[in-house]
């Protein structure tokens, strides 16, 4: 057990974001709000990584509860579009939904490549719910090294 020191509420310090978060919390549950987005419409957006060396572009996307059918990725003119749909679970018949943070609908995020790559060369792998695309960089588009005589 331990012992806390009481104080008085109207006393203690007032910490505006911690005040503001719980502000939109009592509001969503006052008008039974369940955010979907941060003001982009229907859908999500996933969080998106991208790495480079002298090979390789590669991006890691994190689709988690996905199926890898349900992802699509299209490359076209140096601009790289993965996109897909997450399904809403079905709702329990028992109870009522308290809150929902978790995501669904459709998702769609757009790469403009500055370097060019491998289009045949493409690779996407699925693995506990994060995507990875390898895209291998052409001959000219690779760093040379030069030695100097």
């Amino acid at each position: 057990m331990n012992i806390i020191r009481y104080e008085d509420p109207e006393l203690a310090t007032w910490t505006p974001l911690n005040r503001l978060a719980t502000l939109q919390d009592e509001m969503d549950r006052l008008f039974d709000l369940t955010p979907r987005t941060f003001g982009m419409g229907d859908g999500w957006i996933p969080a998106l990584d991208i790495f480079q060396d002298n090979e390789n572009i590669t991006l890691k996307v994190e689709v988690p509860g996905m199926k890898k059918e349900e992802i699509n990725i299209t490359m076209h003119e140096g601009i790289l579009t993965i996109s897909g749909e997450r399904k809403m679970e079905e709702e329990t018949k028992e109870g009522e939904i308290c809150r929902r943070e978790r995501f669904h609908g459709k998702f769609h995020r757009t790469v403009a490549l500055k370097t060019k790559v491998d289009i045949k060369g493409i690779k996407a792998a699925y693995h506990e719910g994060v995507l990875t695309v390898t895209l291998p960089k052409i001959a000219e588009a690779k760093p040379i090294q030069v030695n100097v005589s």
